[in-house]
């Protein structure tokens, strides 16, 4: 006897396809519910500038390695310290998890970084703010940049003279330390500091700050840009007046101005931070602190990432690594 197979009837079919159905659709509301939201991080600076773009490339290798995050990169409107705090409070009434900030005035801005302390996560960079509840600062020591600066000003000018600085915010923590670490190192030399100028980082304004001081002290010797784009000022000004190359510039940080310059000689030489490492570590730092995961934080709170003297015989190396650093 043979035995036939035949298909189950219609509505069974039916019914087994209904509960397939069900299944999937209660295994994907299960995914959809056990699915963690990504958290956002985000980099806050003090002032649009070209520096900031090597942060940013270290923020976007960051990103490349945190999956489960968010990474952001924000400028204020204008470098004022109210202007950044908006910034943050909007970061934070969106729900980011972290944020790290470099601060514009940070003696008068304590009040405004606790409060976002108190809402996320905080750390700060380039700049600190060590009054602050911020959880630790990572970048450099600018008193040690400053004194580099100082070193480079001595080499410079064997025989003393006369020099003119420049700078973005005079009051931040950064460019005060700066200008304390080369004040501490010409000390007792015939190198002087008589001046330095600010400029809110106002590009046109960082212009006619070097014009203006070139032509109230005709005796000076040499200009130092504290800020990145303060040096390619100070380069412009002096090429435009005939007296680049017969007045000593030193300068801080990569600027290609600054680069050329110093490759052809009109620049001594610069004083270079790492800000692709704030950007990078910086991020992954504040992933790890969030996961639970503190060891990165040393009791001090502070991170240094050592800066490096940049003159004619390391320019060329430099430069090379910078771009494949910028992915160019």
């Amino acid at each position: 006897m043979s035995i036939r197979w035949s298909p189950l009837p219609l509505p069974a079919t039916r019914l087994a396809l209904a509960v397939a159905a069900a299944l999937a659709l209660a295994a994907g509301a299960a995914g959809v519910a056990t699915a963690q939201p990504k958290k956002t991080l985000v980099f806050v600076v003090n002032g649009a500038s070209d520096f900031w773009k090597i942060a940013e490339a270290g923020v976007r290798k960051a990103q490349g390695e945190l999956p489960k995050y968010t990474l952001q990169f924000r400028y204020p409107e204008q470098a004022a310290a109210a202007a950044q705090q908006r910034v943050m409070e909007d970061l934070v009434a969106a729900g980011a998890a972290g944020i790290m900030v470099s601060a514009v005035d940070p003696k008068n801005q304590t009040a405004g970084l606790d409060k976002v302390a108190s809402q996320t996560l905080l750390f700060t960079t380039d700049s600190d703010a060590p009054q602050s509840r911020r959880v630790g600062y990572i970048g450099s020591s600018n008193v040690e940049l400053g004194k580099d600066a100082g070193k480079l000003m001595l080499k410079a000018l064997p025989q003393g003279g006369k020099c003119i600085g420049f700078v973005g915010l005079p009051g931040a923590d950064n460019a005060r330390e700066r200008i304390e670490g080369v004040r501490a190192t010409i000390k007792g030399s015939k190198v002087e500091l008589v001046d330095v100028r600010g400029d809110e980082i106002d590009q046109g304004r960082a212009k006619r700050n070097v014009e203006d001081a070139l032509a109230a002290n005709p005796d000076i010797a040499c200009m130092v840009g504290f800020y990145s784009y303060n040096t390619p000022r100070i380069y412009e000004v002096l090429k435009e007046t005939g007296k680049l190359g017969k007045i000593k510039v030193i300068g801080f940080d990569e600027d290609p101005i600054t680069l050329g310059g110093v490759k052809e000689g009109t620049i001594v030489g610069t004083v270079v931070q790492q800000p692709f490492e704030w950007g990078y570590r910086g991020m992954k730092l504040m992933a790890s602190y969030l996961e639970g995961n503190k060891s990165g934080v040393p009791k001090s709170g502070i991170i240094i990432v050592p800066g490096k003297v940049i003159d004619k015989s390391n320019v060329d190396a430099f430069t090379r690594d910078l771009k494949a650093m910028m992915g160019k």
